[in-house]
């Protein structure tokens, strides 16, 4: 039913691609941390780089559990499920890093998703994950659903921040620069962008 892959490509990349949501895993080194997870979208903020690489934008948000995280230990999963189609779900095991604005590889990074325009959504980071296990399993279970259209929510409330008012939500914001486990999450003020 399962099945380990040695890396990112053909059959496997074409599915993820195909996926129009995934979710994020990641937890602290605390046995009593808190783990989180999370559903990432919006056709465009994600990117395989290379067979054992892939990368998603890190968009404005009221916390940031994955960057504190992966700021700690690194580890992260991603987990996509085919809701249309056959059955399946892949998940990738690895090791992730934010890529903060200011980072001299974040404009190349960027430059991988050229089917967004991040502007409107006040991009934070790129968060960039190395797999060290990749499997499949059959997703027998998983429901069909169809998929309709992005949510332009996100842009409409984020379009109007400039670096300065992002810098004021995110301060006011009792999850983000710290997580909720105390560990240092998105650095602030913002850094500026490179690009």
């Amino acid at each position: 039913m399962g099945k380990t892959y040695e890396r990112i490509d053909g059959r496997l990349r074409t599915f993820i691609e195909a996926q129009p949501v995934f979710f994020t895993a990641t937890a602290p080194l605390s046995g009593d941390g808190t783990v989180n997870l999370s559903p990432k979208g919006l056709t465009g903020s994600f990117a395989v780089l290379d067979e054992l690489t892939v990368a998603y934008l890190d968009f404005a948000g009221s916390n940031a559990e994955t960057i504190a995280h992966l700021r700690e230990n690194g580890r992260i999963t991603l987990m996509w499920c085919a809701f249309q189609g056959p059955p399946n779900i892949v998940r990738v095991h690895g090791r992730g890093e934010p890529v903060f604005r200011d980072d001299p590889r974040f404009p190349g990074l960027l430059a991988r998703f050229p089917g967004i325009d991040p502007t409107p959504h006040g991009l934070r980071a790129v968060i960039v994950v190395t797999a060290d296990l990749i499997r499949d399993t059959c997703g027998y279970a998983v429901p069909f659903m169809t998929y309709d259209t992005d949510r332009d929510l996100h842009a409409k409330r984020f379009a109007r921040e400039d670096d300065a008012s992002l810098n004021d939500y995110f301060h006011k914001k009792e999850h983000v620069a710290t997580s909720l486990d105390g560990l240092p999450g998105l650095p602030l003020p913002l850094p500026p962008s490179t690009v």
